[in-house]
């Protein structure tokens, strides 16, 4: 078994970006802006709000985090949000969720000029990822790909199961394996013999949002183990969708939690920054 350390894929993209960023000063005048906007105080969202300042410097980056109170109206946000469309000097957009329950994620998503997407949720950039064209690609699916590039592993003709079909992650790495040429099953907490199908995985990707969900007898010797999943478990430690000590002995590699996958989200958000930057100077 081999642990496919995100941190390290992560760290290597940022250093790139880095140095194609230092460059821009001479060339453009300025570095890409970055906004993170976070409503409320939810602990997990002040650590990712965080990490992605932390990565915005590494990669010589501008950062501004725009911190709203819980109770902040839906309309306000959306104000805020086409402000910061407006504004010419910022090149990204992201607002942090999960978002209080009175706020409409949707309404959200869909105010963010889809050039300024740097998460790739906008309709517009879902609909490019489908019909091959022109689009922001979804941070953890490009993750995900990345991650199984830089441990040698080619889709091509592999038989990929991926748990999970949320917009924000499932359905976008199922298509992204399908074209990457992978035969794909995709599946829900609900699939029926569930283990059935899981053994036959050579890629497995996890996004379910449940605890250990799963165990070893659901894997065949030699996958490919990516989990999405971060939760805790009974004794409040870390862990995944993948019951990491059952599956790991018979996987040819696994991500770990934490530590595989989200390094490497916020590495691509690093990147679609600097992409949503260099768009806009194309346009000029």
């Amino acid at each position: 078994m081999k642990l496919i350390d995100g941190k390290q894929i992560s760290a290597s993209l940022k250093e790139r970006l880095a140095v194609q960023v230092a460059s821009f000063p001479e060339k453009y005048g300025r570095v890409p802006h970055l906004v993170v906007v976070r409503v409320g105080e939810d602990p997990a969202s002040v650590v990712y709000v965080r990490n992605k300042a932390k990565a915005c410097e590494a990669c010589g980056i501008k950062n501004t985090t725009l911190v709203l109170p819980e109770d902040t109206p839906e309309a306000a946000l959306l104000d805020r949000i086409r402000e910061l469309n407006a504004d010419d000097s910022v090149d990204g957009v992201l607002v942090q969720l999960p978002l209080p329950r009175h706020i409409s994620e949707a309404k959200v998503i869909e105010t963010i000029d889809r050039n300024k997407d740097v998460d790739g949720f906008h309709p517009y950039n879902v609909a490019g990822l489908w019909q091959k064209t022109p689009h922001m690609s979804p941070c953890t699916p490009a993750g995900i790909m990345k991650l199984l590039e830089a441990e040698g592993v080619d889709p091509k003709g592999k038989r990929a199961v991926v748990i999970g079909r949320s917009n924000i992650v499932g359905l976008p790495v199922a298509k992204m394996l399908l074209d990457a040429n992978a035969t794909v099953t995709l599946c829900h907490t609900r699939t029926v013999n569930m283990p059935e199908i899981t053994r036959q995985a050579e890629i497995l990707v996890v996004a379910a949002g449940r605890a250990k969900m799963v165990t070893g007898d659901m894997v065949s010797p030699g996958c490919v183990v990516i989990d999405v999943g971060m939760d805790r478990d009974e004794d409040g430690k870390l862990c995944g969708d993948v019951d990491f000590d059952s599956v790991a002995p018979k996987a040819a590699a696994i991500t770990p939690v934490p530590g595989g996958v989200g390094p490497m989200t916020i590495a691509c958000l690093m990147e679609n920054t600097v992409q949503c930057f260099l768009n806009k100077q194309t346009e000029k």
